[in-house]
């Protein structure tokens, strides 16, 4: 079996320094917030290139913060697109605002910058881009868009930890940046964790006094806040996973190209693409399929596990129906919802899984 993940082989590769981290906080009785979450903010903060990280309880909740930061509320809207977890138009709800859709561009499966302005009203308080499966959004072009209203840009960065565009680090651009350490995510806590990074000095103190309860300090509560504080156990084990998150990324990056080699000019799959002058960071690996079931099925019967990122468009969730939306609204996201295919892709994995894989997407059983 190729397991489409592998959380167990990651922590045994790691055990001794995680396990330390662990029984430190346990020492200290620092359990919520407290020293490590405080360091790791300042190494996470240096790692992006902005002046503030603001460590929370989950991505979402570093979504939801920095659209309050952003001052968006009710009756406000917030452009961003269908093609993405649920949580980034849960997030926009949570704030009171509406989400609204945009497709995404072809190729990358991004913001299509092409699509932004006609969706921009005088309601509309934030733009919320996508860098999708670790690759970042046209943020030039979507910037330019979004000075031209006087409009901020948060980037959903929940899947590009270190994705970079010319240089510049994810969550480094727009006036915020969220991340989420869900545990399979490029840089995992042991459970939920996120982080919102920025370099603006009022959004990082906004954040960081609605994220404990509104406190100015202690007891005296200036905003309606919340509790979306991050664990002194996760703080500290991020703190030792983010020493080893470039050497992650480039095996990742690796098996990427190993894969694109591989599987480059098969007529049933078509691969993803590295613009020029991003670093794709490959928190997933999704080809395109022209028939993505079979192929799911073939592998799963030749003990390869796969994923589905995402198999329904947000704006064709039950969930959302209320938004309006109707099949046929966003052509490009609803037929990448149809044929993506998330191949295996973590760093332990071994060339030659990568090669077993990309050799069962081969064989006659399926193609035949």
């Amino acid at each position: 079996m190729i397991p489409f993940l592998d959380l167990k082989a990651q922590y045994a590769s790691l055990k001794s320094e995680i396990d330390a981290a662990v029984l430190g906080v346990l020492a200290s009785a620092q359990y919520v917030l407290g020293e490590e979450v405080a360091q790791f903010e300042r190494e996470f903060a240096a790692y992006c290139g902005t002046k503030h990280a603001i460590a929370v309880n989950t991505g979402t909740s570093a979504l939801h913060l920095a659209l309050l930061a952003a001052g968006v509320g009710p009756g406000d809207e917030v452009v961003t697109v269908p093609f993405t977890f649920v949580a980034t138009a849960s997030a926009i709800c949570y704030s009171g605002a509406t989400p609204v859709f945009v497709d995404v561009e072809p190729v990358t499966l991004t913001m299509d910058p092409q699509k932004l302005e006609a969706a921009i009203t005088p309601r509309t308080k934030a733009i919320l881009p996508v860098h999708l499966y670790g690759q970042m959004a046209d943020l030039d072009a979507i910037m330019a868009i979004a000075d031209r209203h006087g409009i901020p840009v948060i980037e959903d960065a929940c899947q590009a930890h270190g994705a970079e565009d010319k240089g510049r680090r994810a969550g480094s651009i727009g006036v915020s940046g969220c991340f989420s350490f869900y545990p399979g995510k490029n840089l995992g806590a042991c459970g939920e964790g996120g982080i919102v990074v920025t370099n603006d000095d009022d959004h990082a103190k906004t954040i960081r006094m609605l994220r404990d309860w509104g406190q100015e300090q202690r007891y005296h509560h200036a905003l309606k806040g919340f509790n979306y504080r991050m664990d002194g156990i996760q703080g500290a084990i991020l703190r030792v996973k983010l020493r080893h998150l470039e050497d992650w990324t480039e095996a990742r990056r690796a098996h990427a190209k190993r894969y694109s080699s591989l599987l480059k000019g098969s007529p049933e799959v078509k691969v993803p693409v590295e613009l020029e002058g991003r670093r794709h960071v490959y928190h997933v690996y999704a080809v395109r399929c022209r028939d993505r079931d079979a192929l799911q099925r073939h592998l799963q019967a030749e003990g390869i596990q796969t994923g589905l990122h995402y198999p329904i468009p947000v704006h064709l969730q039950k969930a959302h129906a209320d938004l309006g939306y109707k099949p046929g609204d966003f052509p490009v996201s609803e037929a990448a919802a149809r044929n993506v295919l998330s191949l295996p892709i973590y760093p332990e994995m071994t060339a030659r899984q990568v090669e077993q894989v990309a050799a069962a997407m081969e064989q006659e059983a399926y193609v035949g």
